[in-house]
């Protein structure tokens, strides 16, 4: 299948993305640890293939034009391996901006606004009206999912990188106060996509090194 693709990867919901992507393609691939707790995200070997400073980041040693190529933003880069695989990323256009549609959503929505409630949730110094205004936006969002899921099993009309790339970001529900019971259509598709042998593989890559992680923010001291 060619060379083996670099993920430069933390444990996080965006690198869980991409490795859920690989082992659901079945592209061979080497994980490089980016120890964001060590501030490596801002390490100049790491700029050169991410800018802006965010993990993760995708190095194909056989582009599409057979020359190196480095990739960042996850949306990219699911489509990029959609691509160059030919798998969860359908070429009909019609079908393909279905998908993409909903990564966007994703991507520009669901998982800034989450991210966002989480970070104030697990802070000591509580700020209500952070906590409020960021969490009551990712329940409206659970609500713009569950309303798309009731029509569909999948975000798109098949199983894509649109699911792989929202559940990552659901996972975490619990965490927000956020019961599944309320969106029931969530919950289904959850639980399917949580079934996946490729998703299980590739969503426990270093999931007790993210626990540790966020152990350790909840335990930071107020400034």
């Amino acid at each position: 299948m060619g060379a083996a693709v670099d993920l430069h990867f933390w444990p996080t919901p965006n690198g869980w993305k991409i490795s859920i992507m690989l082992e659901e393609t079945g592209l061979p691939y080497r994980l490089v640890s980016v120890d964001i707790g060590q501030g490596e995200q801002h390490q100049p070997a790491f700029l050169d293939l991410s800018p802006n400073g965010r993990m993760p980041a995708l190095f194909d040693p056989e582009g599409p034009d057979g020359a190196p190529i480095a990739i960042f933003e996850t949306g990219a880069i699911l489509q990029y391996l959609g691509e160059k695989t030919g798998q969860f990323y359908p070429a009909e256009r019609r079908a393909r901006s279905q998908v993409e549609q909903w990564l966007f959503w994703q991507c520009a929505g669901l998982g800034p606004m989450v991210g966002q409630a989480a970070h104030f949730n697990y802070r000591q110094d509580k700020i209500t009206y952070a906590i409020d205004r960021y969490t009551n936006e990712a329940r409206r969002l659970y609500g713009v999912l569950d309303a798309r899921l009731a029509r569909s099993a999948y975000l798109a009309d098949d199983y894509s990188i649109a699911d792989m790339a929202t559940w990552p970001w659901i996972r975490g529900y619990k965490a927000l106060g956020i019961d599944l019971a309320e969106f029931e259509h969530v919950r289904r598709w959850f639980k399917a996509v949580g079934a996946r042998e490729a998703v299980v593989r590739g969503a426990n890559i270093g999931k007790d090194d993210f626990v540790r992680r966020q152990q350790a923010i909840k335990a930071e001291p107020r400034t």
